[in-house]
């Protein structure tokens, strides 16, 4: 039903798809990484960009209306080293990803995730893009499960095992969260359940038939 719907949309606005999405994003971490990264080194500096870009309702609505968009830019906090391989591994899921649905379709992913973290944002009063840019990861993961990646650069691991650890940490962190948190998980993974939440359903419902099922045995 779903892809009905998107194929409708794509003949009508397929054309105001952004090419490489994923590319403009990792490069605007980038540039705000390194900008900072030249700033700090600065002990006049007086400049902090992270804290011009990250999202918060009161200064929004003080008139910074940037920061409604600019927080999904925000760099993960690591090391050089780390925060090369993060970006190259945000690019290549985005690509994957892209490649498999098109650009519309992959834009409107990203889009209804970002969407859903500025309405979070709204109603929490904060908001970052870190369950964002995990519901990249876990889309990638249920598409290619079968995928490696190099974890600590060293070992051999196939995303699916990640993509598990990561659900049950947004499980706990669900379950014992406040209010505001749960609010925040569930919009900000709203294009992961759109687009995987009947797969998902259905996948849950068949393996707890299969262990009911062996139990009686």
């Amino acid at each position: 039903m779903l892809n009905k719907y998107l194929n409708k949309l794509e003949r009508k606005f397929g054309k105001f798809a952004i090419s490489n999405l994923m590319l403009y994003i990792i490069l605007g971490m980038g540039v705000f990484y390194v900008a900072n990264m030249i700033l700090s080194t600065n002990p006049d500096n007086r400049v902090h960009l992270y804290d011009m870009i990250f999202f918060s309702r009161y200064k929004i609505m003080q008139g910074e209306v940037w920061r409604v968009i600019s927080f999904v830019l925000m760099p993960p906090a690591s090391s050089i080293i780390f925060f090369v391989f993060i970006l190259y591994f945000y690019w290549m899921m985005g690509d994957a990803l892209e490649r498999r649905w098109g650009s519309f379709k992959f834009n409107i992913f990203y889009f209804t995730g970002m969407i859903g973290c500025i309405a979070a944002g709204f109603i929490t009063g904060f908001a970052t893009n870190t369950y964002l840019n995990l519901s990249l990861f876990l889309a990638f993961a249920l598409l290619f499960p079968n995928e490696e990646i190099m974890l600590f650069f060293v070992l051999p691991i196939k995303v699916k095992w990640i993509a598990i650890v990561d659900a049950i940490v947004i499980g706990a962190d669900f379950i014992r969260g406040s209010f505001n948190t749960r609010i925040f998980i569930l919009l900000s993974i709203g294009n992961l359940l759109l687009f995987f939440g009947k797969d998902m359903f259905t996948g849950c419902y068949y393996a707890i038939r299969r262990l009911y099922h062996n139990s009686q045995k």
